[in-house]
């Protein structure tokens, strides 16, 4: 062995050696790449060592075990110290470790879920991997609920400074108090160094009485001490009543010194950028570590030894851990074939045409029925409100079954509170656990408050569905503060934008009518590979022309859009639209034919995204080329642009709501059948 590198390691424990081992990796990943976040890794790397080599229950040779332990990473800045610490377990080379940030590696500045390779969740913007933990550790006690202890598995987190400050801990620190989630175990890099400041500049809040207050068990410790990690780690784990928090004060940059040997550690300055840079010797810390500065790319052969044994345990708690599954499914083939199909990962199967709309129902309303019917006859569903479910009518699903409670996870319906983004970010952690699907619901307005976690659920490809209502200004009374404008130009741009696998990001559909609603359900629950916007009207809506079987005529829609009134004869003009304006138009193509006796052609578009995706001879069926088009949308013109053409206009609002009855707003702002009739006539006069 050369003594440069073992230099310093000579008196060192397997477990600080490979810590250290992680710092070194951690730094030297950040150094190559000359971008990135060493310090909070360097810090953290006691506290994930001891917890995968001593806690952490996984199938080294089959990391998508469904009753491994999940890990999830809050501050993704701290991507390096999760690379590291996996290439101990074989899921990462000494080279993708090296290619760090660079174009084609495995190894993102953020990590991106693969779970295959022990990453469990995207994570980035902060706040939400810890949140996302919440939302797992509700699947795992749903599960445990409806097939036995013998699925019992712990979701552990890892939080910063920042995670901790960022608004949306309050509510997941205070769901998974109330719901007792004694599962669920984190712990707080409690360190005192952000990005441009101290925390003390910042906050003066006892972060420990604020958890207490949520119920939660909360453990203080040195954060860079094993023995303690050690501890605290096992105490947690035979909490039964509580989740835990784990405050560990550690030091930003551990182990980091400048060239002459001076400690460097908890400097703000190596938080965002290359310790070398920061004023610290990457050289010298790397030697101070025991590693060799020539090559710091490796795994000290002390360290390779200790995680081989590691990985033994690991395999022998997994085969346990199978054998026990193998004699309950022996015992219980029919649970043991539902759980096998909740996790495959299909749609569930549900005769939709059986389920009975009232006509001219409001979208809200006709998804209620829905809902009830999946309440009933999905088992694996998990229904979420932000304190709106009388109002977004998930009351449908949930009077069909209870809400999730402390002790009591028999039900499925999680009461969030008034927490939307906390709620959405939840729900990808339902989903990222595997096994339950996930929906929540609140007004189409407050959608903003839950961007970030749809945008994330888009980016991860997780097949959450978004129940938003109250679509537009028709919200009346309530006056512009909950009348969206511009809210449904803003999500269908994600439906313009690709993910990695090349698909349609998110799938948004705004329905027309009550059967046109219970299709874009159908829709949303055969999605199992990207996230659904549900978009669905407060007032009721004038059911659709239909020639006998309107259920029939609706599935339609499953192309993203398609003709609900088909002329005999070459189109004058193409009227379309989405939701609530697709019967103003039928009202308004009624003028047309018997005033000027024109030939018009209506379209329902409730997804232009899906309907992009057609044939362009099906393309050019619906929207006819060289004939022009008329829009209406309830929202910005811009959302329909992209389909009235070149030779069309579409029409919209420009300005915020008012506060006023539905009724008088529609007349107000041009939203009648006789404004489309004289708006056609203008378009034809061009």
């Amino acid at each position: 062995m050369d003594l440069k590198e073992k230099k310093n390691r000579v008196d060192l424990t397997a477990t600080d050696m490979a810590a250290n081992n992680v710092r070194i990796l951690s730094a030297a990943m950040v150094e190559k790449a000359k971008s990135g976040h060493p310090g909070g890794a360097m810090g953290g790397a006691d506290f994930i060592n001891v917890l995968y080599s001593e806690f952490l229950n996984f199938d080294p040779t089959d990391m998508n075990w469904i009753n491994r332990d999940r890990f999830f990473l809050d501050p993704g800045h701290m991507s390096p110290m999760l690379y590291s610490i996996l290439s101990l377990t074989g899921n990462y080379t000494m080279e993708e470790l090296a290619n760090f940030r660079q174009w084609g590696s495995p190894t993102p500045g953020h990590p991106e879920v693969e779970v295959a390779r022990g990453v469990e969740n995207t994570s980035g913007p902060l706040g939400q991997g810890h949140t996302m933990a919440v939302g797992a550790a509700i699947a795992e006690r749903f599960l445990a609920a409806r097939f036995g202890d013998w699925m019992s598995h712990k979701i552990y987190t890892f939080i910063s400074d920042g995670g901790i400050q960022e608004e949306i801990s309050q509510g997941a620190g205070r769901i998974a108090g109330t719901l007792g989630l004694s599962n669920l175990i984190m712990f707080y890099d409690s360190n005192n160094i952000q990005l441009s400041t101290k925390v003390e500049e910042v906050t003066t809040e006892d972060t420990a009485k604020k958890y207490e207050a949520w119920n939660w068990n909360v453990i203080t410790i040195k954060g860079n001490d094993a023995t303690a990690i050690r501890e605290a780690l096992a105490a947690a784990n035979k909490e039964t009543e509580r989740p835990t928090l784990i405050i560990g004060k550690t030091l930003m940059g551990k182990g980091a010194v400048t060239a002459d040997g001076t400690s460097f550690e908890n400097m703000v300055s190596t938080h965002g950028q290359p310790i070398g840079a920061a004023g610290a010797s990457i050289g010298k810390t790397i030697e101070n570590l025991g590693g060799n500065p020539e090559n710091p790319f490796q795994i000290f052969p002390e360290v390779q030894e200790y995680y081989a044994e590691v990985l033994k345990k690991k395999q022998a708690f997994a085969d346990a851990k199978k054998a026990e599954q193998a004699e309950w499914t022996k015992a219980n083939p029919e649970l043991a074939a539902k759980l096998e199909k909740f996790f495959s990962n299909e749609a569930p199967e549900l005769d939709y045409e059986a389920i009975v709309q009232k006509s001219g129902d409001a979208t809200r309303s006709a998804s209620s029925v829905v809902l009830g019917e999946l309440a009933k006859n999905v088992d694996n569903m998990i229904v979420s409100s932000a304190d709106l479910s009388n109002s977004d009518k998930t009351d449908g699903f949930l009077k069909n079954t209870k809400a999730l409670a402390k002790g009591d996870f028999s039900g499925a319906f999680l009461q969030a509170g008034v927490a939307e983004l906390t709620m959405a970010s939840i729900c990808n952690g339902i989903a990222l656990h595997g096994g339950v699907i996930a929906a929540c619901g609140t007004f189409f307005v407050f959608s903003d408050y839950m961007k970030p976690a749809v945008r994330l659920a888009a980016l991860m490809q997780v097949p959450v569905k978004y129940i938003w209502t109250h679509d537009a200004f028709r919200v009346g009374e309530d006056g512009p503060t909950h009348q969206p404008i511009e809210q449904e130009a803003q999500i269908r741009l994600l439906e313009q934008l690709k993910n990695h696998s090349g698909q349609m990001s998110l799938m948004a559909l705004r329905p027309a009518d009550a059967d046109e609603a219970t299709v874009a359900w159908k829709m949303a629950m055969e999605n199992t590979k990207t996230p659904t916007a549900l978009i669905f009207s407060r007032q009721n809506i004038t059911k659709l022309p239909s020639k006998g079987n309107r259920y029939q005529e609706a599935l339609q829609a499953q192309k993203g859009a398609y003709i609900v009134e088909k002329p005999e004869t070459t189109p004058d003009v193409v009227l379309l639209a989405s939701g609530s304006e697709v019967a103003t138009l039928v009202e308004g193509a009624k003028i047309l034919r018997a005033e000027k006796g024109l030939n018009v052609q209506i379209v329902s578009v409730p997804s232009e995204g899906l309907f992009r995706t057609q044939s362009a001879e099906y393309q050019n069926e619906v929207i006819p080329a060289g004939i022009p088009v008329l829009g209406l949308t309830a929202g910005l013109p811009v959302t329909l642009l992209g389909l009235v053409g070149p030779l069309g206009k579409s029409i919209g609002l420009d300005h915020f709501g008012y506060s006023a009855p539905a009724s008088v707003l529609d007349e107000k702002f041009g939203y009648t059948a006789e404004n489309v009739a004289k708006e056609v006539e203008a378009l034809l006069q061009k």
